[in-house]
């Protein structure tokens, strides 16, 4: 393909579906960095934050959609995702409305078979399909510093890398459709049961006499460093910008780490993998997210395990 025609596919209007706390952001720095972007949101606060950031709103997602030459999606769930693409039985799906050629670009965190479903029926109608999952929760999102990780062509992967490079930092091309959910839904279940054992470790060593600063230096610089640590720390006062020095406003909440641990487990279950540690983290992030952490950050586990370790307290 010509230089000509990867600008074209990569030019032109950007409708942006679901502006939250992440796709907001997203799209205000691509409006930041001169690309015209329509978004639509059914949330009306949502959408209003977007306006003020630079971002047409539209009053539907078909009105977004109308023209554009990608069509970005950032939304909850793969039936979400498939049922704007499809339609339903009172209205035309954006696959059917689409100029030929669309380039369907999912940022959201779904289901692998969901996004090869949508692959698929995007192909099958004529248009380009990308999964391009993110990891780096709202503050990489309003810094244009995450990694996305991209399920697609070679040739697709190509010429959206400079599109994706406006929103993030790191953009790494990890295979076919539905790759870069598999990556998504892999280093998810680390980081769900990494920040577990980081904060299990802070409350017994709280029990043991161990005050946080100290076990931070030195897991910080030892071989118990890991990103859960260092950069999301769950205890206040060690690394400033994390959300326990906010009262774990998130950040990344933990109904969103419990329903990505879900889609691990779906995956677990489908390939037959034996991950115990994974099945334990999503069962443990469940029981979070339903006794009160489901709008608090996945670190404010800690919380939890405090109490369950001191219940007089």
């Amino acid at each position: 393909m010509s230089d000509g025609e990867a600008t074209e596919v990569t030019g032109g209007t950007i409708a942006f579906l679901g502006l939250g706390h992440m796709g907001g952001p997203m799209a205000a720095n691509l409006v930041k960095a001169g690309r015209d972007v329509v978004g639509f949101d059914p949330f009306p606060a949502a959408a209003e934050a977007a306006r003020a950031h630079g971002v047409e709103v539209a009053q539907s997602a078909e009105e977004a959609a109308k023209g554009a030459a990608i069509i970005l999606t950032m939304l909850q769930k793969g039936e979400q995702v498939l049922e704007l693409y499809r339609g339903t039985e009172e209205q035309w799906g954006l696959l059917a409305s689409a100029a030929p050629g669309t380039l369907f670009l999912d940022c959201s965190t779904i289901n692998v078979d969901d996004a090869r479903e949508a692959a698929e029926a995007a192909t099958a109608a004529g248009h380009r399909f990308i999964d391009a999952p993110v990891s780096g929760g709202v503050m990489g999102a309003e810094a244009a510093t995450l990694t996305f990780m991209v399920g697609a062509s070679d040739e697709d992967f190509a010429q959206v890398e400079p599109l994706l490079g406006l929103m993030g930092k790191r953009i790494v091309h990890c295979g076919d459709h539905g790759a870069g959910q598999a990556a998504k839904v892999c280093n998810n279940m680390i980081l769900g049961a990494s920040m577990i054992a980081v904060c299990e470790a802070f409350v017994l060593a709280e029990k043991l006499g161990l005050k946080d600063d100290v076990l931070f230096d030195v897991a910080a610089h030892a071989s118990g460093q890991c990103w859960a640590l260092t950069t999301n720390c769950p205890v206040p006062g060690p690394v400033p910008a994390s959300p326990a020095n906010r009262n774990y406003e998130p950040g990344f909440t933990g109904a969103l780490m419990s329903k990505d641990l879900h889609l691990a487990l779906q995956a677990i279950e489908s390939t037959g993998t034996i991950a115990p540690l994974g099945t334990l983290a999503a069962k443990i992030y469940d029981e979070f997210a339903t006794h009160g952490g489901a709008t608090r950050d996945f670190s404010g586990i800690i919380t939890d395990i405090r109490y369950r370790s001191n219940p007089q307290i």
